[in-house]
């Protein structure tokens, strides 16, 4: 008989523990734990701003083309014809000419062919010539192009940089969503454990008042309480569903499961040295780049308007052979050279480009100057307070100890009558405070540490975002 019960008991308790997992691993299923680097990637190729970021590279590669002068092969198809007084004199002129610019050496050279109609004389005139011009003063041998070339090129490269961080800024962003998620999300789990210990600290409290141990009033005490840690937890989940749905628009969540971030390890081995840092910074990093391009682009528009004072001087050469008929019969073969000047006077618009293009030179320089003293202090200062956050999640963590010891050692105390219920609420609110602001802390310094990898232009490669 024994044996029978002790296998009822038995099975019983099987039983129930097989219900406790089935039930434990479909409250597993029900929840997606979401990651970081999986929030991350998952966002980048579902947010349409990630895509805006990315066209705006794509477009780059077409900026030179467009601002250089255009080095293509121009053909050119004229007919005319030429009324004169006298109806019987009426003239008919074709041409056909064919241009090539080398924008890199300034030089031009043109092809044509002319075939000319005479209604008095039905005979018809030929032409054909090859003219070459170079610029020897002003663009001399496309000095102005190559000069145009840089400038472009340099306007190219921070653009680019600029794409770069447009999407560093935009991943900071995303980061920092995740951190308030997860923040939000160990905050409810803390208010949720104090709202729990409130209720059994009730449910104690009115299991002592039924043997007259405990009073009424101890009774409503530690009914505010529970209801104050209740108020707590209603605006902390209402706050944790803001960021959850900040999240699902991010990664264009859609499914039933309910998401659950993680405390993530990524940039926790972040190793500051702030003067070896900041050397590296101000010598190689992705601003300091930006700025010297800047530097270099306004040197090249003084240059490119300095050349622009010069007169337009170009040195032409060519041939020409004029005959009868379209293929040119009894031709006439011509050699020449020569050239062609002109100079505006007084210039005033170009000197004005260039001595504004010298003032903009200047701005320039100290503007680079002071971003530099600028970031050194926005730099110094986030070091600063990383190394502050380290010490206070430190000190948080004693706290928290210390309150923990407090706590238990006070609820033996109370069980004795030693101290008031009072007692025991107070420190066990200070837990619940300490317990929260070492979230805080630890979110904080996360937060940070992006920080100063996004200022330091260390959050990402230069290279991480090709289409």
């Amino acid at each position: 008989m024994n044996k029978k019960i002790f296998s009822f008991f038995l099975f019983i308790i099987i039983a129930f523990s097989f219900l406790g997992i089935v039930s434990a691993r479909a409250e597993d299923e029900n929840i997606k734990k979401v990651s970081l680097d999986e929030f991350i990637a998952i966002a980048s190729s579902k947010d349409v701003r990630f895509e805006q970021i990315l066209i705006d590279k794509l477009v780059l590669k077409y900026r030179k083309a467009l601002g250089l002068p255009a080095g293509d092969f121009i053909l050119s198809l004229k007919s005319k014809y030429n009324f004169i007084f006298d109806p019987d004199d009426e003239d008919v002129d074709n041409t056909i000419s064919l241009t090539k610019l080398f924008p890199y050496t300034g030089t031009e050279i043109e092809v044509g062919y002319t075939s000319s109609l005479s209604s008095a004389s039905r005979q018809i005139s030929s032409e054909f010539e090859v003219a070459v011009s170079q610029p020897i003063a002003e663009n001399a041998f496309g000095k102005n192009t190559r000069l145009l070339d840089k400038i472009i090129g340099l306007e190219t490269k921070v653009a680019n940089f600029q794409v770069i961080e447009a999407y560093e800024d935009y991943l900071a962003s995303l980061i920092q969503i995740y951190y308030n998620w997860y923040s939000a999300y160990e905050n409810v789990n803390t208010a949720r454990n104090s709202y729990n210990e409130s209720m059994k600290l009730l449910e104690n409290i009115k299991e002592r008042q039924k043997y007259k141990i405990a009073l009424p009033v101890d009774v409503n005490k530690v009914n505010l309480q529970v209801a104050a840690k209740k108020e707590a937890l209603i605006i902390l989940e209402n706050k944790h569903e803001e960021y959850l749905n900040l999240i699902k628009q991010s990664m264009r969540y859609n499914e039933n499961a309910d998401l659950q971030p993680e405390n993530s390890a990524a940039y926790s081995d972040v190793v500051i040295n702030f003067d070896s840092d900041y050397l590296k910074f101000s010598n190689q990093s992705r601003t300091s780049k930006i700025l010297k391009m800047l530097e270099d682009k306004t040197s090249f528009e003084v240059d490119k308007y300095a050349n622009e004072l010069l007169p337009s001087i170009n040195l032409i050469a060519g041939y020409s052979q004029v005959g009868l008929d379209h293929q040119i019969k009894d031709d006439n073969q011509t050699v020449y050279a020569g050239f062609a000047f002109d100079w505006p006077m007084p210039s005033v618009v170009e000197k004005a480009r260039l001595e504004t293009s010298k003032l903009e030179l200047k701005k320039t320089k100290l503007n680079s100057l002071n971003i530099h003293l600028k970031l050194h202090t926005d730099l110094k200062n986030l070091n600063d307070r990383i190394i502050k956050e380290k010490e206070l999640i430190a000190i948080a963590d004693d706290k928290i100890k210390f309150a923990q010891s407090i706590v238990a050692d006070d609820r033996k105390n109370y069980s004795l009558g030693r101290i008031t219920l009072n007692d025991i609420i107070d420190e066990v609110n200070k837990l619940e405070d300490n317990k929260f602001n070492k979230i805080f802390h630890q979110v904080q310094l996360k937060r940070l540490i992006i920080e100063w990898l996004r200022i330091n232009d260390k959050l990402i490669n230069d290279n991480e975002i090709d289409y």
